[in-house]
């Protein structure tokens, strides 16, 4: 089964790691089949039958900061948990249709009952969200550069780290690597 790493912030604040340079470290690090996918911290490898995603996201950040120097939050998901990521629609297609961008933040943990207010309390006319599981769904009607809704205010009002990608990466990515 495929595993894939989503890597919080490996490439920012004039870091720059190559993608080749990171499918080595996970090789090195025991890691079969790696695969990068676009160059921003999209990890595809093998994961054995049994493997926990809180045992892999621990070794691979264990293994980055190691590596690199600085610490990289990584969320794992399976092929077929990226294919149900991908497939869930929680905005009407009206909505859709308005939306100029539609994300998904991944979480460690499903975010309890007083987090999921707390974001709720955050939503504007442009920003719409919706949690299910371990992530968290956001459609704007505006850039993402002109809201005040951020990947900061999600890990502040939901108390944990997230990593965002837009639904059409996660959409190739389903399909490639889903199965």
């Amino acid at each position: 089964m495929k595993g894939i790493a989503f890597l919080r912030a490996i490439n920012v604040g004039g870091r720059n790691v190559k993608m080749e340079s990171l499918r080595a470290l996970f090789e090195a690090e025991g890691f079969t089949s790696v695969e990068t996918f676009i160059a921003s911290g999209n990890v595809i490898f093998d994961v054995a039958a049994g493997k926990k995603a809180v045992a892999l996201e621990r070794a691979i950040e264990t293994m980055l900061k190691n590596a690199l120097g600085f610490d990289v939050a990584a969320f794992v998901r399976t092929g077929p948990e990226l294919t149900a990521v991908a497939a869930h629609q929680p905005f009407s297609p009206a909505a859709l249709k308005k939306s100029v961008a539609f994300n998904v933040a991944f979480l460690r943990s499903a975010p309890d009952a007083t987090s999921v207010k707390a974001l709720n309390a955050v939503k504007t006319p442009a920003d719409s969200f919706h949690v299910r599981g371990r992530e968290l769904y956001w459609l704007s009607t505006i850039r993402q550069g002109e809201s005040k809704i951020s990947n900061a205010v999600f890990e502040k009002k939901l108390g944990q780290r997230s990593t965002v990608r837009g639904i059409a990466t996660i959409r190739k990515m389903a399909e490639k690597f889903g199965a």
